[in-house]
C-alpha cells in the first residue's frame, strides 16, 4: 500500500458571520439575542412569580439550597454521611436524600442535623 500525503488536503478553516452562512450574503431574517436576564429565564421556564409553577420552583430551589449548604457545613466538618447521621439521630441514606434534594426535611430534623454539625439554626420570619 502507498501512504503517500496529499499537499493541501486540508483548507483551511474560515469563520463566518451570521450573513454569510450556508454561502448567503443575505442579511439574518430575525435578530438573535445572545443574553437572557435570570428573571427572563424564570419567567419563560416556569411563568411569572405568583404562579403555581413559579412557586413550586422557588420551593424545591429553597430545598435544593439547604441541601447543598448541609453538605458544604459537612465536607467542611471533615464529616462522612453516616457520621452525621449518627450524631443527628437519622441514617446515611437520610443524609443522602436530603443533600440531593430527594427529600424533604422536617424542622425538628434539620435541627439535629445542624447540632450534629456543631452548628445553631436560626429561623427568621
Amino acid at each position: 500500500m502507498d501512504f503517500k500525503r496529499k499537499q493541501n488536503r486540508h483548507q483551511p478553516v474560515k469563520l463566518i458571520g451570521l450573513s454569510e452562512f450556508n454561502g448567503s450574503t443575505a442579511k439574518p431574517r430575525r435578530k438573535v439575542k445572545l443574553l437572557t436576564s435570570l428573571e427572563e429565564l424564570l419567567e419563560s421556564e416556569h411563568g411569572k412569580i405568583g404562579t403555581l409553577s413559579r412557586e413550586a420552583f422557588e420551593a424545591e430551589y429553597e430545598a435544593f439550597k439547604v441541601g447543598v449548604l448541609l453538605q458544604e457545613a459537612r465536607k467542611k466538618k471533615h464529616l462522612t454521611q453516616e457520621q452525621l447521621a449518627k450524631r443527628a439521630g437519622t441514617t446515611k441514606s437520610y443524609i443522602s436524600r436530603i443533600e440531593n434534594d430527594a427529600s424533604d426535611i422536617r424542622l425538628a430534623t434539620l435541627m439535629r442535623i445542624v447540632n450534629g454539625l456543631g452548628g445553631q439554626l436560626t429561623l427568621t420570619v
